[in-house]
């Protein structure tokens, strides 16, 4: 009986979902870096942080859409004043893309 359960444990322990990569992690780890354009861009190609990256600049668009209704500007004026805001408050060790389309890894 005790081997059955420590077998079943294991197989417990294989079935779980990988916990959800979120956004502070996957800049940290430079998975992911902020660009002048309001959104957030892949570093790494794995399906976690592409999923990361849809899911975020899904959301930060419809924030975009949102206030630029609100302040009647266009969309792509506030998702730059945005970037620019974000690449600025980016930590050190944080990966952004500047305007040459190079990533630099803040200090």
């Amino acid at each position: 009986m005790g081997k059955k359960m420590v077998m079943l444990a294991g197989l417990l322990l294989l079935c779980q979902p990988a916990f959800a990569l979120t956004l502070n992690e996957a800049r940290q780890q430079g998975l992911v870096g902020e660009t002048l354009d309001g959104y957030i861009a892949p570093r790494a190609q794995d399906s976690q942080t592409l999923a990361l990256v849809k899911q975020i600049n899904e959301a930060r668009a419809q924030s975009y859409r949102e206030l630029a209704e609100r302040n009647h500007l266009p969309v792509d004026d506030v998702a730059k004043l945005a970037g620019q805001k974000l690449v600025e408050r980016a930590a050190p060790g944080e990966y952004v893309r500047g305007i040459n389309g190079q990533w630099l890894r803040r200090k």
